[in-house]
């Protein structure tokens, strides 16, 4: 059965293209329209993996990305932010909050399906 994706994007054309790869690679994908939407939509359908944009508005990727870690059902969902903020300070903040990863647009369909099952992996425990 194929993994399922969320996308989160405030702009639709971002959240097409984002799709379009994704499928190409073999994934479900689910879309929400900001913070508010995704968050809604991790709660009912729990996908495989979030791919989070950060500058959106009302609640934006870092928000989201926090308050989906503090919740046990959650904590351990792969999310990875695709954001223009370039950054470094950024890209920090992104994984303070708790993205497993933090990547920069553009992104090429190759490079994202790569991070994507990268994420997906299951990980060796730590000791």
């Amino acid at each position: 059965m194929a993994q399922s994706v969320l996308v989160v994007d405030d702009e639709p054309m971002a959240r097409t293209l984002l799709r379009l790869m994704l499928i190409r690679a073999g994934f479900n994908v689910a879309e929400a329209e900001d913070g508010f939407d995704a968050l809604a939509k991790v709660k009912k359908n729990r996908p495989d993996l979030v791919l989070l944009d950060v500058m959106m508005p009302g609640i934006d990727g870092f928000a989201v990305c926090e308050s989906l870690r503090n919740e046990a059902d959650t904590a351990s969902l792969p999310i990875i932010m695709l954001s223009a903020k370039t950054d470094l300070s950024s890209i920090s903040k992104g994984l303070r909050v708790g993205a497993t990863k933090y990547l920069t647009k553009p992104i090429s369909p190759d490079e994202l399906t790569r991070h994507v099952h990268d994420a997906l992996e299951p990980q060796p425990p730590t000791y």
